[in-house]
């Protein structure tokens, strides 16, 4: 892994960490006002909005401006979005912060994955740096929600005051501005002219394919299956009586297992296969889901959030292999724009579905209804081992410097 790898993650965790806290502060701090699990889901799903109308526009941009440039506007958007939530924390400047720090957050997504999948010359090695490049969530998941959740509880007069709350968006304001410093000097990669034979080409285009179909659904399950974890994790506990310290962490342990599964997986990518690795995980999910909510404790809440990190811990870097493998390299760009539009449209609804569910049948439903769903949609993932180019010694062309 090449010091300018490590700059682009470092960069990823910073700008990434600014949203994952934003995410457990803001519903917290909604709670903490009185208002209902409902609208808890309206506001969560508002960090997924902003990327469902921009992540194609901003996988074009990409694709003609590198990265960059993009970085920086993702950067502002950011610092912005925190930024209103400490001067005023109340409920529609808290919907404001999620929509802005969601959006810079996929925007940044998309120019450091296609910068990063460019760069990488063969298929072994696109396993190899999106494993890498995939721990930076998995870093942020744990640090932006820890964090917040430590100042909240303690940065305050007393735990959970408002003064808490403004020090943790105060933080997470803060955060992205280092993602500039570890930016800007990536040199970057040689644009790609193609071709278009008089009309430009069309992201639909793409899903005409049917095992970009298939991966994007089985993408979409997958994704669900984070939606949820996120989203019941802090109304359950706040249900239980669990402090924000304890939410945290119980988050943050899912995040370290993702993290820990995915610095394993560059090790042993030789030996993966994309198509295996997402139907195990599909499987072991939704055993997980029917699991979790059994669990009275904060310990077996926090097991089971290990276990379901390193689940789903493995889908990602597997997911970006075989898209890059798939799609046109000219198109990468809008390749992951187009993935990124459909998980968060579904992220945009499912919180709402997620918190009227749960309203009517309790929290546990929507555990089982989403391991239910999950479980049923893994032969999707076995139907991907007929994907073209998924063995190691496959070679993908690499115009530039190795990420």
């Amino acid at each position: 892994m090449t010091r300018e790898l490590a700059r682009l993650i470092l960069a990823q965790i910073c700008l990434h960490a600014c949203m994952a806290g934003t995410r457990l502060a803001a519903p917290l701090l909604a709670l903490k006002e009185g208002y209902s699990p409902a609208a808890v889901g309206v506001l969560l799903a508002l960090f997924a909005l902003t990327q469902v109308f921009l992540a194609l526009p901003a996988g074009r941009y990409v694709d003609r401006h590198g990265l960059r440039r993009p970085m920086g506007f993702s950067v502002l958007a950011a610092v912005a979005g925190a930024g209103a939530a400490v001067a005023f924390p109340v409920f529609p400047v808290l919907c404001l912060a999620a929509l802005l720090t969601g959006g810079a957050t996929g925007a940044a997504v998309i120019s450091l994955q296609r910068h990063v999948g460019r760069a990488a010359a063969g298929v072994l090695q696109l396993r190899q740096v999106f494993s890498w490049l995939s721990i930076g969530p998995a870093i942020s998941n744990f640090i932006g929600p820890f964090s917040a959740g430590l100042l909240i509880d303690h940065a305050g007069q007393a735990p959970g005051s408002l003064g808490g709350y403004r020090a943790a968006f105060f933080l997470m304001a803060v955060l992205p501005i280092a993602s500039w410093f570890l930016v800007r000097k990536t040199r970057e990669l040689p644009p790609l002219i193609v071709a278009n034979e008089g009309r430009p080409p069309k992201a639909w285009d793409l899903l005409r394919e049917p095992m970009f179909r298939r991966l994007m659904l089985v993408n979409w399950f997958l994704s669900s299956c984070w939606d949820v974890h996120t989203f019941v994790v802090p109304v359950l506990g706040f249900e239980r009586g669990l402090s924000a310290s304890v939410i945290g962490s119980i988050l943050g342990a899912f995040a370290v297992a993702a993290a820990a599964i995915r610095m394993v997986m560059p090790l042993v990518a030789a030996h993966l296969r994309e198509w295996r690795v997402l139907a195990g995980s599909m499987l072991a999910t939704a055993v997980l889901f029917g699991v979790y909510p059994l669990m009275r404790s904060a310990l077996g809440m926090g097991v089971c959030s290990v276990l379901l990190g390193f689940s789903l811990g493995m889908v990602q870097p597997m997911v970006m292999s075989m898209l890059h493998q798939i799609t046109p390299e000219a198109r990468h760009g809008e390749a992951l724009g187009l993935r990124l539009m459909a998980i968060n449209a579904s992220s945009v609804l499912m919180p709402m579905l997620f918190g009227s569910a749960g309203a009517l049948v309790g929290i546990a439903s929507v555990f089982w209804a989403t391991g239910a769903m999950v479980g049923a949609g893994s032969r999707l993932a076995w139907l991907l081992k007929t994907t073209p180019g998924t063995h190691a010694d496959t070679p993908v062309p690499g115009p530039g410097p190795k990420a």
